[in-house]
């Protein structure tokens, strides 16, 4: 069994929150040893996930709150994306989502799709379930150096 540690967070449906989900992930990614490219990629990810929800979900008048899941592995990082509020149940979750097929329409996901084109390209996986609202889960792998390795390294070349 894949053991994990799994952290939760839920922020209004307010673009100004967008900053707290990136520092929470830059935190998260860091600690697991992400390259800082790798870091950078998950922080625009993230942001283009959760500015989609708080973009999209909500009517101008309604107020919301998007949930954000880090599920914290040995090897990787899952971060769920969610705009319909609510707590994860991580495996309800992995059993009823799909990968992101480049020939699904764009505007029966959300208007604005650009965003899932660029997830697409800065993580290893992206899946999305929209039954209920939509749930973005993406998974980025870990390099085999990661930040904790760099700061130590000495150069071969003499």
């Amino acid at each position: 069994m894949d053991t994990f540690d799994f952290v939760e967070m839920k922020v209004p449906a307010k673009e100004e929150y967008v900053g707290v989900v990136r520092l929470s992930i830059s935190g998260i990614a860091n600690r697991m040893g992400f390259t800082y490219e790798d870091i950078e990629d998950l922080k625009i990810a993230v942001s283009e996930a959760v500015t989609n929800a708080v973009t999209h979900a909500y009517k101008k008048n309604e107020t919301g709150e998007v949930t954000i899941g880090y599920g914290i592995y040995q090897n990787r990082l899952e971060v769920m994306v969610a705009d319909h509020g609510g707590s994860f149940n991580l495996n309800e979750i992995k059993d009823g989502i799909g990968p992101y097929e480049n020939d699904e329409s764009i505007e029966e996901l959300r208007e604005g799709g650009f965003g899932l084109f660029l997830m697409q390209a800065l993580m290893d996986k992206v899946e999305i379930n929209n039954d209920a609202g939509v749930i973005v889960l993406m998974t980025k792998f870990v390099d085999e150096i990661g930040v904790e390795l760099d700061d130590d390294q000495v150069s071969t070349t003499q």
